[in-house]
């Protein structure tokens, strides 16, 4: 019924930690790892696991291309998605399916416990300054989430692979999980934040051990515009981007904010690909990028 990806890079010793406890949650999973680390090979650490299967990439590809190989050999109907630092409580997860016999229904995101004991997971989509942005839901409750995390949800299989899956152009990290959930959300489908569905989350972050914060900030911006030159359709918003464009690289300039405009430039050596990808993407495009955005208006 439910395939399990968990791609891994590097964090070695907090994957094992979670996996060997996770497992006592998954006996009717399929299970698909997926090394994204070509300097480490995890064969010797699972090679008692004969239940699973192990990809081992031979260059580092990023979270998003990691998962649609995971997708590509997957058997089940549903595909669960979890982080390397995302622990199990127990097979709550098992909810997400009862949800999926409505054909509206892309993917089930769950409630994320931290360490201070707070809770995350659910998430909003808006537009400001010419520019999508998003942030956590001002509540936790059960309803309309912006986007499934890609650490912690239950997607339609099916749907995935209709809408492409993971896209590349965002790689290594940043915005891959909120682009294909805004994908499905303009394709007429629906995300689902469910509160009961609870999994432990302490976010040790692998981007902040491993890059730069000039890297992970130069990546953030670089999405972010390749995030709305991709998916913004409406026309009245696709005016104001333009003209609220030149106005954030003045104001970077001003204010030596260089990490917006090393991202600008990275996204715009690109435009040709966002734009092939946008046009393929509008095709099953069938709500609009306002309807969208006042879904979220008020979470």
């Amino acid at each position: 019924m439910i395939t399990v990806i968990i791609p891994v890079y590097k964090n070695t010793d907090l994957f094992l930690k979670n996996f060997l406890h996770n497992l006592n949650f998954l006996n009717d999973c399929q299970i698909i790892i997926v090394n994204d680390n070509p300097e480490k090979s995890l064969i010797n650490d699972l090679n008692q696991f004969k239940q699973i299967i192990l990809i081992e990439n031979k260059k580092n590809l990023g979270f998003g291309e990691s998962v649609n190989q995971g997708v590509r050999l997957a058997k089940n109907e549903y595909i669960m998605l979890l982080n390397s630092d995302v622990a199990l409580n127990d097979k709550n997860y098992l909810l997400a399916v009862n949800y999926f016999n409505k054909n509206d229904i892309f993917a089930i995101s769950f409630a994320q416990k931290e360490k201070n004991n707070f809770f995350v997971g659910k998430n909003k989509i808006y537009w400001q300054d010419g520019l999508f942005v998003h942030k956590k839901a001002n509540n936790l409750k059960f309803g309309n989430n912006a986007w499934a995390e890609g650490g912690a949800c239950v997607i339609d299989k099916d749907k995935f692979i209709k809408l492409g899956g993971f896209d590349r152009l965002y790689s290594p990290f940043y915005w891959e999980d909120i682009d294909l959930s805004y994908r499905a959300w303009k394709s007429g489908c629906k995300i689902i934040f469910d509160p009961k569905i609870v999994v432990t989350h302490h976010h040790e972050s692998t981007i902040g051990k491993y890059f730069t914060q000039e890297q992970i900030k130069i990546t953030a911006y670089r999405n972010q515009l390749i995030f709305t030159w991709k998916n913004l359709t409406d026309f009245r918003l696709i005016i104001q981007h333009l003209c609220y464009l030149p106005l954030w690289i003045i104001r970077s300039i001003v204010k030596r904010n260089w990490f917006f405009l090393i991202g600008f430039l990275r996204a715009l050596i690109i435009l040709p690909k966002i734009l092939i990808e946008k046009v393929v993407g509008k095709k099953i495009f069938i709500i609009s990028d306002d309807k969208i955005l006042s879904i979220f208006k008020n979470e």
